[in-house]
This record gives C-alpha cells, sequence and structure tokens, in this order.
C-alpha cells in the first residue's frame, strides 16, 4: 500500500530561530531525522511506496534523500578504498516528491497527490513526526473488513496535567488525571478509502471535515493503542526522543526486533 507523509508544515514550536526552516520531520531522533523513521516504520511492514506532501523547508527533505549515506545506518566494509555495504535502507524504496502547497491545510495536501495513488482503494497517511510500534498490520486488516472509509488511531491523552471537579462554594469535589479520563486523542496513523476525498473540500482539513463528516455517517473507526506513542511537537519532545534513542530505548524501531533486517522483517510482515 501507498503510504502518504504530510512534511510541509512550519513547525514553528521546533524551530531555533527565523533563520531555521527547516521543516519538523527533519529534525534529528539518533543520526536520521523523525521522517526516516516513521518511513522505517512503514518499510519494516512491507509499505515501500512514499509520496511526500512537501511544503515548507521542502529543500531539506529533497537533499537528504538525494544525498542520502546509506553508511550512516547500516554495516559496511572498507576494501580497497571502495564501501561494500553489507545491508541498506532505502534501497527498495519508491519515493515521490510532491509540492503541495506552503500554507495548504493537510486535507489539500492529500487532495494535490490523489492522482500519485493511482486509485488504490485504500492507501496509508501519516503526519511524519509521530513515532508509535502499533501493529499495523492488524490496524489495516481490521480496517480491510469494516465498511467504513477511514480509520483513525486513537491514544489515550498524553496530558500531565489534572482536572478538578467543584462543586457548591468552590468545593473541590474531585480531582482526575487526565490521562485516567475516558478520552481518546487522535494518533495520526490513518488507513483511508479513496471515499475520504469525497468528503474534504478545496482547501479543507483531513480530520475537521473529512473525518468529521465520516463519523457523522458513521464510516469512521478508530484502532485504539495502548501502547508507545510519542508526538513531536516541541523542543523538549524531540529532545526526549533522542535522549532515549542514544540509551537504546527506542521501541519504534520495530526493525530492530530479532536483529533481523529491515528489509527481511518487512517482507516477513508484509506477507504474515
Amino acid at each position: 500500500m501507498k503510504v502518504v507523509l504530510f512534511c510541509g508544515g512550519y513547525g514553528l514550536r521546533m524551530r531555533n530561530g527565523a533563520s531555521d526552516d527547516t521543516p519538523k520531520p527533519m529534525a534529528m531522533v539518533g543520526p536520521r531525522p523523525l521522517i526516516w523513521h516513521v518511513m522505517r516504520y512503514y518499510a519494516y511492514f512491507g509499505h515501500t511506496e512514499f509520496i511526500l506532501c512537501l511544503g515548507y523547508g521542502a529543500h531539506h527533505i529533497k537533499d537528504f534523500f538525494l544525498n542520502y549515506e546509506e553508511t550512516t545506518s547500516n554495516d559496511f566494509v572498507l576494501r580497497g578504498g571502495r564501501t561494500e555495504l553489507l545491508s541498506t535502507d532505502i534501497a527498495d524504496w519508491t519515493i515521490t516528491f510532491a509540492q503541495t502547497g506552503i500554507e495548504s491545510p493537510i486535507g489539500e495536501r492529500l487532495r494535490r497527490v490523489r492522482h500519485h495513488l493511482d486509485g488504490d482503494e485504500m492507501f496509508l497517511a501519516n503526519y511524519a513526526d509521530v513515532l508509535t510500534d502499533a501493529p499495523l498490520p492488524l490496524m489495516i486488516d481490521q480496517f480491510a473488513r469494516r465498511d467504513a472509509g477511514a480509520s483513525m488511531m486513537v491514544v489515550p491523552p498524553q496530558s500531565s496535567f489534572h482536572c478538578v471537579e467543584l462543586g457548591e462554594d468552590n468545593l473541590v469535589g474531585g480531582i482526575t488525571a487526565v490521562s485516567e479520563l475516558p478520552l481518546w486523542e487522535n494518533g495520526g496513523y490513518f488507513v483511508l478509502r479513496q471515499e475520504i476525498f469525497d468528503h474534504i473540500p478545496e482547501g479543507g482539513d483531513l480530520v475537521a471535515d473529512g473525518c468529521a463528516q465520516l463519523a457523522k455517517q458513521g464510516r469512521l473507526v478508530a484502532h485504539q493503542h495502548r501502547g508507545f506513542w510519542k508526538p513531536t511537537d516541541t523542543v523538549k519532545e524531540k529532545a526526549a526522543l533522542d535522549e532515549a534513542y542514544a540509551r537504546g530505548e527506542r521501541p519504534w524501531a520495530v526493525w530492530e526486533r530479532d536483529g533481523v533486517t529491515a528489509h527481511r522483517a518487512g517482507v516477513g510482515a508484509g506477507t504474515a
């Protein structure tokens, strides 16, 4: 299945000043940017056709892949001054780079790459800045068996704040952590059918317009995930992921499981 990645936003909370025009998906986690980690996740499960919805700072993403250095994250042998790779990351990937506008909402970005989907009934979509260990094959299989237009991964609230119940005379009746409330957040991992385009107007949004309309019609399903899920909206969140990577704590790196390569794991998972 093709994977549409939205990577054209400003990412203002991640920037280091006015002169920094690096898009958020290019924030580094370990030796590679966020978008690479997201793409390796999909590739592990056999989905290696990517459509990048570019916008702000697009040249950073283009340059990264045009000048990609496999030796950064793969073992190799240097023999006679020549590099012999023992494994590769992106050799079997197909990446479409599509400029979708600087100011475009996510729904409009999706509309602008529709022709790259070749009419595929189902496809995947992602914000390109959230890492998870969610079981993608299960998410796809559950959606494929449902008569629905879209599936959205949802996660428990991530806030560390508490909600306070107030009674008469401002007496506190109870205190509950937000994370314990019966609420779910949009996790940013989508499985979509072509039907989604029927509900996104020109200049519209994927969630507020497309998914909201499907929800009203009872055609939006949710995949609940209580495992690892981390957004990267701020410098603090990015630093936490980077530090975890350095400690070897990277549950999102499903391609590192069992010591197998991403390619072999992707083939195995994709045919299971």
